[in-house]
């Protein structure tokens, strides 16, 4: 009794003097955290390659230090507690001191910005929010092609996750024929581009002068989430006709459909794929796609339609009680998602240059559901956390070939048992407490900013 006495009076100490550590940081506004990290990325730009040679590792940690602390289990164990020590030192060094350092200092100031952009111009604010991000973005991928190509589809699977997440979350329906509508949206994205700017073996000479393809390239990414949208046609209106699990069923069925028939479309490549796309997709450009759709699916589910699937989702004989007209309710999510999934495959073939039907398989299936579950459901913030959660993780354990695929179900299951609605479920994402100064923010209160005088 004495003993876990002891042991309670200890875990209070302990969280006492970690509350009283994070104390000063509890101002600190996100446009003081995005300069942190601005500067932890130009100091790694600046000085990474010197800090990793005094630390002992042979290049820069492409992924925080997980990637090649792994890569040294795996073929060298005997080496792991030196590189292991060195990666946390690099981290330590490159990237935690220089954010809390920065983002202390420039406590005052951010959140004096901040308030003026709550009171002057709240767009700007947000502008300039995004400028920072990307650019911080920007300057940590440039150290690699590698670090770009994971940034691009981490970007590319947030938006997945979040169409996903419309249908198996807020509407409380469980589809399974997303890698379908990617593969639409992939596929007619190709055809559009190669067709009329690509001089390809499969369509021969282009239909339009080249240089005009990346002005272009946005109709060709629309026009590939139209056709997944009318793809999406073919599951909702036998299934949303009836309740249960149908929509599982005839949804799943799609994507091995879907999956056939570009197998057996010799036009588009068949099994063989579609290569040759031209990579339109830059990191500016995807990244510039995820905003849209994370603006877009936030303020749709936070409309009144977005109201609507919720009480769908709670009871869909009392929401017909209460006037919602939830076959049209249905439709239209359904809908809407298949489109931002096809805008992403879009996005996926130019961003590998090649689309094959095998790409759009059961595994890509069981990707997009564990990241839609473990982020979150019924959330935006949650989707976003689980996509880039999951892409770390999957590139982080590529090293350990088959044992990545017993890892990540393992670490799913653990967070199914103790999160089952995943780790940050039914939270608004709201961009105005977002970006708002800390230090004029009160607790569990809304705070309104009037305009400030002259």
């Amino acid at each position: 009794m004495e003993a876990a006495k002891v042991t309670l009076s200890r875990k209070a100490r302990l969280g006492a003097a970690l509350r009283r550590i994070w104390a000063p940081f509890r101002r600190v506004s996100l446009l003081s955290w995005l300069l942190g990290a601005l500067a932890a990325v130009v100091m790694e730009q600046i000085a990474g390659t010197q800090v990793a040679w005094i630390l002992g590792l042979s290049k820069i940690p492409f992924l925080f230090g997980f990637a090649i602390v792994l890569e040294t289990a795996v073929h060298t164990p005997s080496a792991l507690p030196f590189v292991l020590v060195s990666a946390v030192l690099y981290v330590s060094i490159i990237y935690i001191l220089p954010v809390l350092l920065v983002a202390r200092l420039t406590t005052g100031l951010g959140n004096r910005i901040a308030a003026f952009f709550m009171n002057r111009s709240f767009f700007l604010g947000v502008v300039v929010h995004l400028v920072l991000l990307y650019a911080t973005i920007h300057i940590w991928s440039d150290i690699s092609d590698y670090r770009v190509l994971v940034m691009r589809l981490t970007l590319i699977a947030i938006m997945v996750t979040l169409s996903l997440n419309l249908v198996n979350g807020y509407m409380g329906e469980f589809s399974c024929s997303h890698p379908g509508f990617m593969a639409l949206g992939a596929y007619a994205a190709s055809v559009f581009s190669l067709v009329f700017f690509v001089d390809d073996r499969l369509f021969g000479a282009p239909l339009l002068p080249a240089s005009m393809g990346p002005f272009m390239f946005p109709l060709g990414l629309i026009a590939g989430g139209l056709v997944a949208a009318l793809g999406a046609i073919l599951v909702a209106v036998p299934s949303f006709k009836t309740r249960g699990d149908y929509l599982a069923i005839i949804s799943l069925a799609f994507m091995f459909i879907v999956k056939s028939l570009f197998e057996n479309l010799e036009f588009v490549g068949g099994p063989r794929g579609m290569g040759g796309q031209p990579e339109w997709a830059s990191l500016p450009v995807v990244f510039g796609w995820a905003i849209l759709s994370v603006w877009i699916i936030n303020n749709f589910v936070r409309s009144t339609v977005g109201k609507a699937m919720n009480a769908v989702r709670d009871g869909e004989g009392a929401a017909e009680a209460m006037t919602v007209n939830t076959q049209k309710t249905k439709m239209v999510t359904f809908l809407f998602a298949a489109f931002w999934a096809g805008v992403a495959g879009g996005l996926l073939a130019h961003v590998v240059s090649y689309v094959n039907p095998g790409s759009f398989g059961i595994q890509k299936l069981a990707e997009v559901l564990a990241m839609v579950y473990f982020g979150g459901l019924n959330s935006v913030v949650g989707s976003v956390v689980g996509a880039v959660g999951y892409s770390v993780l999957s590139e982080a354990l590529r090293s350990l070939e088959i044992y990545k695929w017993i890892i990540i179900p393992v670490l799913l299951i653990l967070v199914m048992i103790f999160r089952p609605t995943g780790l940050i479920a039914f939270k608004e994402f709201d961009v105005a407490k977002l970006i708002a100064p800390k230090d004029e923010r009160i607790e569990g209160e809304e705070v309104e900013y009037a305009p400030i005088a002259d």
